[in-house]
């Protein structure tokens, strides 16, 4: 398996040294090597993605270890290093020796023979304590141990104990490092047999389906392969589409005949969601390549009542001023809530990331709410969980822009409800603020949290336009 750790060894250094986003040059790698067996596909997927997404915790350890930093080691080791020790701590189906072993004829042939006795010596040396490695003191830096466990930069992690209480924390950054696997939508005109029967066909080829207890249209796949081959996909009978971003379409009550517009659509989810409810949708997004993304969805789910549209949503478009009966509003965020499939977003966000964000998100909610007609809905959403893009934003809503909350409750899932209700107790129990919103307020939008739901962190906030 020595070629197929090269191959995890040059990804990684490609990240590092170009700054790509993991899950888009994972892809490609993927994609390049599709003659690979599956079970070889499967290591590099794994051991790619675990070390990017343990870097914090694998660092820590190595430089515990290691005479030297992490931050001085040579690129080429530094990822040798990060990915030898993901495999030691996390790979049970692999020997510690040959780990060392393959770490050590690795970084000889890439130039390094010298330093064998290096990287030898810091991975045994990890191997035999792996049952007993440190962490730092939970009673005097809970924020610093928190970072180590579960991998998040220390001020992203304090920053959720300020918002959240310790459990809820706790528990979100537990949530963020289980599996997650793909969800999936099924077009909505289908009936539950002509499902199971697509579900079949799936399975014959070797993925694990299981059907949300959300939604009935909704399911999570677990496949190796390329999911574009399997049954259903070409005749468009289903779109991988996140669970929370269908929820947010049921949120927001479109009925037949609405004028749905959604201004920041890409990759269409939920435009395609509209369409199978509405009357006609207009999809837009900010570049060719964002609503390519849309209008190949469209085509291949037979959506003939969307037209789709490059437009910047902080421009405000006079031809759609007061038309919208539904305004779709999921704004560019910071991605807090999608770190389990985006795992390196977390090394790119700063604090003052958060702030640039929240004041993009008020030009586009000030520009885009005119759209929405009098009496209208504007539905509001961002796959984060972070309160000054949420919550605040509700505040933004209200009080400067004059829309009324508008009640979610008899629009989503009682189990999803339930779930809500039981964090929001957690959270008051803890004295935490829970953003201080009023009781119409609070029925009018959900905060998806990891660990709890069975989405992403996501949030969903519904508002009416008053009548002139």
């Amino acid at each position: 398996m020595e070629n197929v750790r090269e191959i995890v060894l040059d990804t990684l250094l490609s990240l590092e040294r170009e700054g790509q986003y993991s899950n888009q040059l994972l892809k490609a790698v993927l994609d390049k090597y599709d003659y690979l067996e599956v079970r070889d596909k499967s290591f590099i997927k794994r051991v790619t993605e675990g070390t990017v997404e343990r870097q914090i915790e694998l660092d820590y350890y190595l430089n515990h270890y290691s005479s030297v930093p992490v931050r001085k080691m040579k690129p080429l080791i530094r990822c040798l290093m990060r990915m030898s020790v993901y495999q030691l701590l996390y790979m049970d189906t692999v020997p510690d020796s040959a780990v060392c072993n393959e770490a050590c004829k690795l970084a000889a042939k890439r130039k390094f023979g010298n330093l064998r006795g290096f990287v030898n010596g810091v991975l045994r040396n990890i191997s035999r304590n792996k049952e007993h490695l440190p962490l730092p003191d939970e009673k005097t830096n809970p924020a610093a141990r928190l970072s180590v466990e579960y991998s998040m930069p220390e001020w992203l992690v304090q920053h959720w104990l300020d918002e959240y209480a310790e459990e809820i924390t706790e528990t979100m950054l537990r949530g963020l490092l289980e599996i997650h696997p793909v969800s999936l939508r099924f077009r909505t005109d289908l009936s539950a047999k002509e499902r199971e029967d697509i579900c079949r066909k799936m399975e014959n080829e070797g993925a694990i389906l299981q059907r949300s207890s959300y939604l009935p249209y909704l399911y999570t796949m677990e496949y190796g392969g390329n999911m574009t081959g399997l049954p259903g996909f070409a005749e468009g009978q289903w779109i991988v589409q996140d669970i929370s971003s269908a929820l947010a379409v049921e949120a927001a009550g479109i009925k037949a005949g609405d004028f749905v517009l959604d201004a920041c659509a890409a990759p269409g989810g939920k435009s395609l969601l509209a369409a199978e409810r509405a009357a006609k949708v207009l999809s837009r997004d900010v570049s060719e390549e964002k609503t390519g993304l849309i209008r190949e969805n469209a085509d291949r789910m037979g959506a003939e009542n969307i037209e789709i549209q490059v437009w910047d949503a902080t421009q405000f478009d006079e031809a759609y001023k007061e038309k919208a009966d539904v305004l779709l509003l999921d704004v560019p965020c910071s991605g807090l809530g999608i770190l389990g499939k985006k795992r390196d977003i977390k090394y790119h966000v700063s604090p003052e990331g958060l702030k640039n964000l929240s004041d993009l998100q008020k030009r586009i909610v000030r520009t885009c709410a005119g759209y929405v007609r009098p009496g209208g809905t504007l539905l509001y959403s961002t796959c984060t969980i972070d309160r000054a893009e949420n919550e605040d934003m509700m505040r933004f809503l209200t009080e400067e822009l004059g829309f009324i909350p508008k009640s979610l409750e008899d629009r989503l899932p009682g189990c999803l409800l339930e779930q809500k209700r039981r964090v929001t107790a957690i959270r008051r129990a803890s004295m935490k603020s829970d953003g201080e919103l009023s009781e119409e307020e609070e029925k009018a939008c959900i905060q998806l949290l990891p660990g709890y739901m069975e989405a992403d962190g996501f949030f969903i906030a519904g508002f009416v336009r008053p009548e002139e």
